[in-house]
């Protein structure tokens, strides 16, 4: 086996594709300690800062995707991507890597089409149940193709596509002897019911303003909140932090939060949606409007049509949230139905798929 190996990981522009492709590098790193890795970025994006700070190296592209009206981004689109596939040749020519690994994000379109053009193993790794527009044109070349959903043939080749899930963090795999340190750390009356809300780093306005519209009726049933507004909205909800809501810009320790959660709203985000499957939280899903072909919403109804979550859209939010929370974290059959049904959904050894995928290539190459 080459214990020497040279890896790209290409892609970005959120945090749903950045920390997958972190994940998949410190798996790499795990089974081969001298790994060289070397990621591959869009200039602009956030990628650029936040692959530095989990110690990686990364090199910027010229990229950008093209939006739904008339811009001058869009007229630069064409001469853009003609120059980060140029630069994506200098990257490989000096970097000579073993394989190229595509996250999405735009900035793996230019250098996954740039690898498969010199012959280097590539894969893809998409996370939603709807396929972004830059790993559907990669397919064609890739080798392989790592999913987390059932139903992919639709977007890709069937003997390409191996279900592997989504790389989470590890401390969230174990959450059995974690309860009361969660309590302790949020410090929480253990004897009442938690509502965690997550909204992304950023926040999500919609469900911050639902969560805010009726806050008194979640305080009237004596149930305790650990509320993460994002660092957009935190100013302006930090008033409404007490002994029973928590109100923080973000939270660090995720594995506590989620072990005493008794429910969780959430944004339907593909990390989010598989970490709420292995914590095997019942969770109701406010899918963001925001995002490139409505994936949220997909993602969302993967889980919805099996039972195994409930879905509020963004536009209702503001009248049922609240609600359709108190009804759920009042029903313990219902929680215990959805608990049950997210088990197709809770991939927990992702990672080592991922990386068996990774040395299959390796050596075949």
């Amino acid at each position: 086996m080459k214990e020497h190996i040279k890896v790209i990981i290409s892609g970005g522009g959120t945090g749903g594709h950045i920390y997958p492709a972190v994940a998949i590098a410190q798996e790499i790193q795990l089974q081969y300690p001298n790994a060289d890795i070397l990621f591959v970025g869009a200039k602009d994006k956030m990628e650029m800062e936040k692959v530095p700070k989990a110690g990686y190296k990364i090199e910027g592209l010229w990229i950008s995707g093209l939006q739904r009206k008339v811009t001058i981004s869009n007229l630069l689109f064409p001469i853009k991507l003609i120059s980060s596939i140029i630069t994506s040749h200098k990257i490989i020519n000096t970097f000579k890597p073993d394989i190229a690994i595509g996250v999405g994000g735009f900035a793996s379109g230019p250098l996954l089409y740039a690898a498969a053009q010199r012959k280097i193993p590539t894969m893809i790794h998409e996370q939603n149940s709807y396929a972004g527009i830059t790993n559907k044109w990669l397919s064609k070349k890739a080798n392989k193709i790592c999913v987390a959903y059932d139903g992919m043939e639709k977007f890709f080749e069937q003997n390409k596509i191996v279900k592997t899930g989504n790389p989470i963090r590890t401390d969230i795999l174990d959450l059995s002897n974690k309860k009361e340190k969660g309590y302790q750390h949020f410090n929480f009356d253990k004897d009442k019911k938690t509502i965690l809300i997550i909204g992304g780093s950023l926040g999500a306005r919609t469900i911050n303003n639902s969560i805010k519209k009726d806050i008194h009726k979640i305080d009237q049933n004596q149930i305790q909140v650990l509320w993460q507004t994002g660092k957009n909205y935190f100013e302006e909800l930090k008033s409404l932090n007490c002994e029973a809501i928590k109100v923080t810009d973000f939270i660090y320790e995720m594995d506590l939060a989620y072990s005493i959660a008794d429910v969780v709203i959430s944004r339907a985000g593909a990390s989010s949606i598989s970490e709420i499957a292995v914590a095997k939280k019942p969770a109701i899903l406010v899918p963001s409007p925001n995002v490139s072909e409505d994936h949220q919403t997909k993602n969302a109804l993967a889980l919805v049509n099996k039972q195994a979550a409930i879905l509020v859209k963004d536009s209702d939010s503001e009248e049922q949230l609240v609600d359709r929370v108190l009804e759920l974290i009042n029903n313990e059959s219902l929680q215990n139905n959805l608990i049950k049904n997210l088990d197709p959904f809770a991939i927990r050894d992702s990672r080592k798929r991922i990386l068996e995928v990774v040395k299959d290539l390796i050596k075949t190459s």
